[in-house]
């Protein structure tokens, strides 16, 4: 099998995995090719929000664990490669030099054993540093399960690891992913949390769970996430998106994947991380799941109606921060220009506040842009709704390499 032929197979056999993300990092490069910075990396995104500026491959589809949503599982019958750890480096650095990348994402099927794969993934990432002195973005899979020493070394030399929880409870992996234990995952990312510096795993770690494959709630999902934060520091908990690839009696009959759920779970992280909103605000056992029709911080608004509006001359940043259609940026920009002046509507939308969402839920001087009549539940849900009525893409295939 040639060298084309094996990257055709093994990019598209990394194609459902979405935690790869390539920020953060401070790594430099004192000669050689490459290099990051906190903000030094590109990112190009397929439709459906998956970051694909990484050359994103498995060191192999070949795996010996047979988890049920999973293409490369063992009892598929797909075809399979094996990259040697001279040919990723191969074509890292060809694509890097054609300008097509940025760095690379490299994950893998588990082959023989954990402490095998992780073998071959530590050998790739020291030749492309030492050998080829490539100073670009490294993301690598760790894969659960192997042995403490490969993981010290290979966060010597990556600038971010993740491993993936895929499921956010213990009896959804028992249903799907026997050969899994969340306290392999949780192992990796407790060692991370203790090690990590400006020269092991830089840019830190995520994981990634996937969506609607099993019955969890939101509330579950995000009760889940909140506690690998808190716990683990990670930088990311990213959502996919269940893609019915398999056909098995424990796997859910779906039309098409829950795009619209990921989405909402990805507002509510942005939420969690920077907004200083809780799970307890958004969700609970009597409302587990999000609201479809709108957004979740419109959805706390209207189920707190009694907290608005806010008068945006004298309200405090974390109140302002409650407010549909304001976000981090534009807060802070309010709270520095009403030291200086008055605030009007017109000054709001120049700071780059969404006045569509927000001007149900503020006053400026208390007074409404709309005519204070209609600032009812039902007349505020039914704008919002029309306002996210907008047609989903429904392209979730990431780039290809090669032109068909």
């Amino acid at each position: 099998m040639d060298l084309k032929e094996k990257l055709t197979i093994l990019a598209d056999s990394a194609k459902y995995d979405a935690s790869c993300s390539s920020s953060g990092s401070t790594r430099k490069s004192e000669k050689g090719m490459g290099a990051t910075a906190f903000s030094g990396i590109c990112h190009s995104f397929a439709s459906d929000g998956r970051c694909i500026s990484l050359l994103k491959i498995l060191m192999t589809n070949i795996c010996i664990f047979d988890c049920k949503y999973c293409l490369n599982r063992k009892s598929n019958t797909v075809k399979r490669a094996l990259f040697t750890p001279e040919e990723v480096c191969e074509i890292t650095l060809n694509f890097y030099r054609r300008n097509y990348i940025e760095g690379l994402f490299l994950s893998s099927g588990i082959i023989k054993s954990p402490d095998y794969t992780m073998e071959l993934l530590l050998k790739t990432v020291i030749l492309l540093r030492k050998k080829y002195h490539f100073g670009g973005y490294i993301h690598c899979k760790a894969i659960p399960g192997a042995s403490e020493r490969y993981l010290k070394e290979l966060g010597k030399y990556v600038d971010r690891l993740s491993a993936n929880v895929e499921l956010s409870t213990e009896n959804g992996l028992k249903l799907l992913a026997p050969n899994k234990k969340s306290k392999n995952v949780e192992n990796i990312m407790h060692y991370v949390k203790e090690n990590r510096n400006k020269k092991f795993v830089p840019a830190g770690q995520s994981t990634q769970m996937i969506i609607g494959a099993t019955k969890e709630s939101d509330y579950e999902i995000m009760n889940k996430s909140a506690s690998m934060y808190q716990n683990y520091q990670l930088k990311r908990v990213f959502y996919s998106a269940y893609i019915g690839v398999n056909h098995d009696k424990l796997l859910p009959s779906l039309k098409e994947p829950p795009l619209k759920r990921e989405n909402r779970l990805y507002q509510a992280d942005w939420l969690l991380r920077y907004y200083h909103f809780k799970v307890s605000d958004l969700l609970s056992t009597k409302n587990p799941n999000f609201n479809i029709l709108v957004d979740p911080k419109c959805d706390y608004a209207l189920h707190h109606l009694e907290e608005y509006p806010k008068e945006v001359n004298t309200c405090s940043y974390l109140e302002l921060l409650k407010v549909p259609g304001i976000g981090v940026t534009s807060a802070k920009r309010i709270i520095a220009s009403r030291k200086v002046f008055t605030l009007t509507f017109e000054d709001l939308k120049k700071m780059g506040v969404v006045l569509k969402r927000a001007k149900y839920f503020i006053t400026c001087n208390h007074q409404y842009l709309l005519n204070p009549s209609l600032c009812k539940k039902e007349f505020i849900e039914a704008n919002l709704v029309l306002e996210e009525k907008k047609p989903i893409k429904k392209e979730y295939e990431q780039l290809r390499l090669f032109h068909e």
